[in-house]
């Protein structure tokens, strides 16, 4: 009898076990979906949260600084070529020449045409970038940007290397001058005599 009793504590123990594993497996998996589902932010989404407001912060500076990279062009530059218009898309063109875009900037440039901007304009302030070429940063998209307008700004601007060789002054020649010789290399030195055999 006591046997039986035993047998029967021990199926109703295994049974009481197998229920709380699975409802508690069941309560587990029921607690994940509601957190999931509820109102409180993960860490994740707090900071794609923020992410937007950046990002939103950002695109108002960069407008701002548009606006006032048109305004200093409008008061550099007489004539169409300080329109907003005509720097916008001229600045386009010679970005896109720079980087070996030619068909888009053949397409810019025809709309730069058709708003009455000036061709020269777009010549030499490609010429101007050229001439900072070795200044020019290709992995950082804002040296080619910031070089790009300041060349369209003063088309005549130099480097600071060219710059500086061409305000040294260059002495005046004269009608019976000669070309400047190299310079002498020093005699080599005199070997010593061979020292007497004994």
């Amino acid at each position: 009898m006591r046997r039986r009793v035993f047998e029967l504590r021990n199926v109703v123990l295994r049974q009481f076990a197998a229920s709380l594993a699975v409802s508690s497996l069941v309560l587990l998996a029921s607690l994940g979906g509601a957190s999931a589902q509820s109102g409180t932010p993960a860490a994740d989404q707090g900071k794609a949260a923020a992410q937007p407001a950046d990002a939103a912060k950002d695109a108002t500076a960069q407008n701002q600084r548009r606006t006032d990279e048109f305004a200093e062009a409008a008061q550099a530059i007489n004539g169409p070529a300080g329109n907003p218009e005509c720097v916008w898309l001229g600045r386009r063109v010679v970005r896109l020449m720079w980087r070996d875009d030619l068909d888009t900037a053949f397409r810019h440039l025809d709309l730069y045409d058709r708003f009455g901007c000036p061709g020269g304009h777009i010549q030499a302030a490609f010429r101007c970038l050229t001439r900072f070429g070795a200044q020019i940063d290709p992995k950082v998209a804002e040296t080619l940007d910031s070089r790009v307008h300041a060349c369209w700004i003063n088309p005549a601007s130099q480097p600071q290397q060219a710059a500086a060789a061409a305000s040294q002054p260059v002495a005046p020649a004269a009608g019976n001058a000669q070309a400047p010789q190299p310079a002498a290399s020093p005699a080599p030195a005199a070997s010593p005599a061979p020292a007497p055999q004994k």
